[in-house]
């Protein structure tokens, strides 16, 4: 399976997920356009991996996003509830979310993701810029 990677833009975080060492990472603002556009791809990778995956692999995914306008926020709920799904049915998966300690807002936003998933999900404050 190929290495997915999308390019950071002003309004769309950057994308890279790597089956190769089991690592996703999201970071970055994501207010596009047209959010299930952008994240259409990015489900697509996740299903086909999901489907591949080994029960023993532990797959992490970490998020830094300052700002997730409504609609980006639906999306990925969309693909954290894939990822929950995925830990429910005996794979190993693990969510880091890290937010600027500074952005309360993007703290509240992890925390209200959290709350409705079984999934192992963290919440861990960062240092601006890191």
């Amino acid at each position: 399976m190929e290495k997915l990677y999308i390019e950071s833009t002003k309004s769309t975080p950057e994308i890279r997920f790597d089956p190769v060492i089991n690592q996703m990472y999201i970071k970055g603002q994501s207010y596009p356009e047209n959010a299930f556009k952008f994240y259409e791809p990015i489900f697509a990778w996740v299903d086909e991996y999901i489907e591949q995956m080994e029960q023993e692999v532990l797959v992490e995914i970490y998020f830094h996003m300052p700002y997730v306008n409504t609609s980006s926020s639906k999306c990925l709920m969309m693909l954290l509830e894939k990822l929950d799904e995925a830990y429910q049915a005996g794979k190993k998966v693990m969510v880091r979310w890290y937010y600027d300690k500074e952005n309360e807002m993007a703290m509240e936003c992890a925390e209200e993701f959290k709350e409705d998933l079984t999934v192992p999900f963290e919440i861990n404050p960062v240092e601006e810029n890191s």
